[in-house]
């Protein structure tokens, strides 16, 4: 975290969720990779996964730092607002209650 000491890496290979994939996806077409619109930067991703506190650093995954930090720059950089994120985010809590 930060250019803290973080122990060793294991470099394993693992199977990706598919909500994983699709973050990795999201941020190939907001960064510009693959020739589009660059929407944010890498410089930007970063600052944003390193704001995050310590407390919720640790406790979540890779992609789940990379949802909250492209969150975080769509919100800074005027793509959507909090109102619109959360708007978003009940009605898809709605679609997940009524397929139980």
């Amino acid at each position: 975290m930060g250019g803290l000491p973080a122990g060793k890496v294991e470099a394993t290979e693992h199977d990706y969720a598919e909500w994983e994939r699709r973050v990795d996806a999201l941020m190939i077409l907001l960064s510009g990779v693959k020739g589009g619109e660059k929407r944010m930067t890498v410089d930007e991703l970063r600052k944003n996964i390193e704001a995050l506190p310590p407390d919720a650093y640790d406790r979540m995954s890779y992609y789940e730092r990379w949802v909250s930090a492209i969150t975080q720059t769509m919100i800074q950089r005027g793509v959507i607002t909090t109102e619109e994120l959360g708007r978003k985010m009940e009605e898809t809590r709605r679609r997940e209650r009524q397929r139980d």
